[in-house]
């Protein structure tokens, strides 16, 4: 199978678009970064970059056409979704005081990479991806070969901004009553995110 550039420039540009912009991953590595600085957030971005990977095979070999066939599943993983950003808002709330002595703990890898599956701009993201990238069945493990690889470097290059930001500001978050408002901010952002969730067609 022979690759030329403009495929290789697109397949890039479209996992940098789905990535950088927002979505459920990107306000997990948010709050990750601000609460525990990037360094302990770079598990959660490669926990996330695996985990889609593992889901973008999955796709590939066929495990999309579920969703075509019982679009209620879908539905479902996205309530589940939901409710666990709800739920991330919910923890934060009260605790950006429990980090400076150490009773918060980061998102582990295996979390990370596990909330994909119920991750429904991740599965969006997946399926776009079978449907437009690979190229023939003929060279269907090639095509995923070639994506994969692709996904590797660019999704967490296109996440770790956030957690930079993230990070970057977390030494400005001094005092009760600024704390209050972080937390409240990045509550109702994951609040908000579990909305868009529901609200997507």
């Amino acid at each position: 199978m022979i690759i030329n550039i403009n495929f290789l420039l697109t397949l890039v540009t479209f996992y940098f678009v789905m990535y950088v912009t927002p979505g459920p991953n990107n306000a997990m590595v948010l709050a990750s970064g601000l609460k525990f600085g990037f360094l302990r957030t770079i598990p959660v971005i490669l926990g996330i970059t695996l985990g889609h990977i593992l889901q973008l095979i999955l796709v590939c070999l066929g495990l999309g056409k579920i969703f075509q066939i019982y679009p209620e599943i879908q539905f479902l993983l996205k309530l589940i979704c939901a409710g666990y950003m709800s739920y991330l808002g919910y923890k934060i709330i009260g605790s950006f005081g429990k980090f400076e002595i150490g009773t918060s703990k980061p998102i582990k890898f295996h979390n990370a990479a596990l909330f994909q599956i119920v991750n429904p701009k991740a599965w969006s993201i997946s399926s776009m991806a079978a449907s437009g990238f690979i190229i023939n069945e003929i060279h269907l493990i090639a095509s995923i070969l070639v994506i994969a690889l692709v996904a590797l470097i660019v999704c967490p290059l296109s996440i770790s901004p956030w957690a930079i930001f993230g990070s970057a500001i977390r030494k400005f978050v001094r005092g009760p009553r600024l704390k209050i408002v972080i937390e409240y901010f990045l509550a109702s952002l994951l609040l908000f995110t579990a909305v868009l969730i529901l609200l997507q067609n």
